[in-house]
């Protein structure tokens, strides 16, 4: 749909949700009363979204039910069980029931976070991404997975629970540092791979306009993505099999973030990672050396190929051996 609500996708038959790609929060507080009517709203976020858009949101929620925020320091760090008990301290603290909301304000850090939170408080209260970031617009906000990171091993802890709804607010993108904002587009770029040519020609074709975050582009190209991960998902919810193939360049990627402590962004890793997968389906027979370097200039083109340290291979795979998805 065209006009103030931009795009409309419908996720999954099993619990559906909708997903919306909108230019503002306008609609926002109809859509959340759409889906449910909330005693209270709790706003889970960082502090780097807190000082851009809570008090938008926040003013928003507040004409639905009482609201009430626990914002975390930003970053990977706090991904862990200690900020996932301090929120439930908070949820405690405001008395917040089984009708209550939770509202995934930011990146894919807080939509798994607060996803997570929603699956396991009172053994299950309902939730809304209102997702801020490129990676979580076009990924993470989507398929029901949430949890967090235990003992230094990436996403270890959680469970697959899906929001009543995801609002994309696209321009949200702007405040994004480029690093942040590029990061986010391996997960696109992945997107296409495993299951769009029209998706993978349009990111190919339009470097310039998606790196100055031309609007309709940018629209075109998030609705694309989105498409692909619905698709995926629908098929298979629980990552039985066909979902699996979701996971391009994230076992190696995943190794590699670990081993850096974090200190290499999700979406570096995952772009070298899928440059490796690529590189040993062409030994193995199954792409050109032509498919591999045009894979390779993509990512190149989205800056997500700068120098990263050397790891030992042997790290590497010792790593990976703790990745919940490997298998011999």
């Amino acid at each position: 749909r065209r006009g103030t609500c931009m795009r409309q996708i419908d996720a999954v038959t099993n619990r559906p949700y909708k997903i919306l790609l909108h230019q503002n929060f306008d609609l926002l507080e109809e859509e959340i009363k759409a889906v449910c009517k909330p005693s209270q709203i709790c706003i889970i976020t960082d502090t780097n979204v807190e000082a851009l858009y809570l008090n938008e949101v926040q003013n928003i929620c507040m004409r639905i039910a009482n609201t009430f925020v626990h914002a975390y320091k930003a970053g990977e760090a706090s991904k862990n069980l200690t900020t996932i008990t301090q929120i439930y301290d908070t949820l405690v603290a405001h008395n917040m029931d089984r009708s209550g909301l939770i509202v995934a304000l930011g990146g894919g850090v807080v939509g798994d976070m607060a996803g997570f939170v929603a699956s396991s408080y009172m053994r299950g209260i309902k939730f809304v991404q209102v997702p801020t970031t490129t990676v979580s617009q076009n990924d993470s906000s989507m398929g029901g997975k949430t949890g967090v990171d235990y003992l230094a091993h990436k996403n270890m802890v959680g469970a697959f629970y899906n929001p009543l709804l995801v609002y994309s607010n696209l321009t949200t993108l702007r405040s994004l540092p480029e690093s942040e904002f590029t990061g986010g587009l391996a997960e696109v770029i992945k997107h296409g791979l495993i299951r769009s040519e029209r998706l993978f020609d349009l990111l190919e074709q339009n470097v310039d306009k998606l790196l100055n975050k031309e609007d309709e582009i940018l629209e075109e190209m998030t609705y694309e993505s989105c498409l692909v991960k619905c698709s995926v998902i629908e098929a298979d919810l629980k990552e039985l099999g066909l979902r699996k193939i979701l996971n391009l360049g994230h076992t190696i990627g995943h190794s590699i973030e670990t081993l850096s402590d974090f200190t290499l962004s999700h979406g570096q890793c995952v772009a070298y990672g899928s440059c490796m997968a690529a590189y040993i389906s062409y030994q193995r027979g199954y792409i050109t050396e032509q498919t591999v370097e045009r894979i390779v200039n993509v990512f190149r083109s989205y800056k997500l190929l700068s120098p990263i340290p050397h790891f030992d291979i042997n790290a590497v795979w010792e790593q990976m051996s703790y990745d919940k998805k490997m298998a011999y």
